[in-house]
């Protein structure tokens, strides 16, 4: 869930100690253009912030916060390394308190139950591990060890100080050791507490701005920029959903090298074997330089596969671009970042609807999967909003399943299994006209770009007409009149009108549709000449205009006010945004409030209070 929706659930309380971190952020941070703008809405102060200012605030200054957060990541007595790796895993950003305690435990015991394997197998005479690696690990328990017990020696009280830790850091890079590998080398040298008080627990998540708790339902929150940047200071460069994408392309093979190369057993099943790769840490940047090759695969070899993976398998578009190796990594890893930060689903909200409830009923232990592997609490969690909410997108669902599994959804639904099983079943619960709704701003900003990154091609040409018929197919799914033959009938040649809303017999209402690159639509004069020839038209034909709906993707300032000033015509400016709100509201509650007039009230219409008013 996105932070500016978390902070408008909160009270005051709730927020406060998140609010002063970023406060105090802020009032070190010098050069921020970005955050001199939000300061400057915010009255020089961010108590004073609205949660949109906040949510942009953060992103702002997301660098120092890193900073301040590893402040207390290294110290022995901290267990962020531990929770992090619980509030970073995909399913859970929001949880209830008990859930939490539950995971926590789980967590810790898994961790002892590892240690113990590991330091068994790393003292034993014939360890399981390549000789080499045991080497790399004794020595960083060494070094661990001397650096934090170092200290004793002068009668002061053991720690790791921040120059030690980054030659720790330095040293376990060099080694190519996990995350996994250096928490567990950690706790096998300096042991391992379980807090006895959960809520002290949350306390260091709640200190360091990394989670909310909501006292009232008694919820943990964590948003998804916090993830993501508690995903980089873990080390995890991409969300597990995405590395289990790029994983499951590969062939068993390269799956055992990865395995072999950070201890993991390769008699598991492959499924397991992708599993453990995730959950223990792996670098994705070094499984894609290195791990999945063998000793003497030559760079030029390397980056061949890296293109196809990212071209042909993966299938993203527009290419991922680099002329090195590492360049091209980097540039994946970004698009990743992008992907998670993005709250585009891939197809409508009524489509995931429809497919997670066909998965449920067509593919056995649908649900039980889903709650497992995104260690989901509530038992009904096969419901779109619901899972979006947690950030987990339709793919990201249908990657969970086997391919047997997901073609006996295609066979129940009569979808196509030849090529790419996972775009034939997101492309069979695209629905057109909702995919159009969500993307209506971007029609009428004529945003090319983004209507190609969200599945939905269209020429430059077509934007226009587009954006009038969604604009029809709105005003129709809102129970107004559209009326298309009189339309058509009055049309002349030199005045064409875009859209009549019949209100009785002989009267109307007159819509005119304006998409504009950018910037809000400003052709006041060129609008208002237009207009009045239409409505001259319908007089000379015995028809009363009621009213004049403009609608844009958004309007300039000066274009408003001259709308105001025109008393002549009974104009209300719409912008795409406020109808579709409006439009998804009748939609999801099912109302019967909406009228025609609640659109008429002001010159610009204010969504915020006729939602109000349906949501009654």
């Amino acid at each position: 869930m996105k932070l500016e929706r978390i902070l408008e659930r909160l009270n005051s309380l709730e927020k406060g100690q998140f609010i002063k971190i970023i406060n105090n952020l802020s009032s070190e941070e010098k050069n921020n253009p970005k955050l001199e703008a939000i300061l400057s809405q915010a009255d020089s102060n961010l108590k004073n912030a609205d949660a949109i200012q906040l949510a942009q605030a953060f992103e702002a200054l997301a660098d120092p916060y890193v900073a301040f957060v590893m402040e207390d990541y290294s110290k022995i007595s901290s267990q962020l390394d531990i929770l992090l790796n619980i509030i970073t895993r995909d399913g859970n950003c929001i949880m209830r308190l008990d859930w939490f305690s539950k995971l926590y435990e789980e967590q810790i015991k898994k961790q002892k139950k590892a240690i113990e394997v590991f330091k068994a197998d790393v003292t034993a005479e014939k360890p399981s591990m390549d000789p080499p690696r045991v080497r790399d690990y004794k020595t960083f328990a060494a070094c661990l060890k001397k650096a934090y017990y170092n200290d004793t020696e002068l009668n002061f009280s053991p720690k790791i100080t921040p120059d030690e830790q980054s030659i720790l850091d330095t040293l376990a890079e060099c080694l190519e050791l996990s995350l996994d590998e250096r928490t567990m080398i950690k706790y096998s040298v300096l042991g391992i507490k379980k807090s006895q008080n959960i809520e002290d627990v949350v306390a260091e998540l709640k200190d360091k701005g990394l989670a909310f708790l909501s006292k009232k339902n008694n919820v943990i929150y964590v948003a998804d920029e916090v993830v993501s940047l508690a995903q980089r200071i873990r080390g995890r460069e991409i969300a597990d959903k995405y590395f289990r994408r790029v994983l499951l392309q590969f062939k068993e093979p390269q799956i055992n090298l990865i395995c072999r190369k950070h201890s993991i057993d390769v008699k598991l099943p492959y499924n397991e074997k992708v599993e453990s790769i995730i959950s223990s840490g792996v670098s994705f940047s070094e499984v894609l330089k290195e791990d999945i090759f063998k000793a003497d695969v030559k760079l030029a070899d390397k980056k061949k596969a890296i293109a196809e993976l990212c071209d042909e398998k993966l299938g993203i578009t527009p290419a991922i671009k680099g002329a090195t190796l590492d360049d091209k990594i980097a540039n994946l890893i970004d698009f990743f970042a992008k992907q998670y930060g993005d709250e585009k689903i891939g197809i409508s909200t009524g489509g995931y609807e429809r497919m997670v409830f066909d998965l449920k009923a067509d593919v056995k232990d649908a649900e039980k999967i889903v709650r497992e592997k995104f260690q989901l609490q509530e038992d009904d969690v096969m419901h779109g909003e619901f899972l979006t909410d947690y950030n987990i997108m339709p793919r990201d669902v249908l990657e969970l399943f086997s391919t047997e599994a997901l073609t006996a959804l295609c066979e129940a639904k009569e979808i196509k299994t030849r090529g790419n099983i996972i775009e034939n079943i997101l492309a069979a619960y695209k629905d057109t006209e909702d995919m159009l709704v969500e993307n209506y701003e971007a029609i009428g900003f004529r945003d090319i770009n983004t209507l190609k990154e969200n599945g939905i091609t269209l020429t430059e040409a077509e934007l226009g007409t587009t954006f009038e018929d969604v604009t029809k197919y709105i005003f129709g799914k809102l129970g107004l009149e559209v009326d298309e033959k009189l339309r058509k009938k009055l049309n002349t040649e030199k005045d064409k009108m875009d859209i009549l809303i019949r209100t009785g017999e002989k009267s109307v209402v007159l819509v005119e549709c304006k998409t504009v690159k950018e910037n809000g639509y400003n052709k006041f004069s060129s609008i208002s000449r237009q207009v009045k020839a239409y409505k001259n038209l319908l007089e000379r034909n015995s028809y009363q205009v009621d009213r004049i709906f403009i609608v844009a993707p958004d309007f300039s300032e000066d274009f408003v006010a001259d709308c105001g000033d025109e008393f002549s015509l009974p104009i209300t400016l719409l912008k795409a945004s406020s109808l579709a709100a409006i439009y998804n509201t009748v939609k999801t509650t099912g109302t019967e409030r909406f009228t025609l007039p609640m659109l008429t009230r002001d010159i610009l219409c204010q969504e915020d209070r006729i939602i109000r008013a349906l949501n009654k």
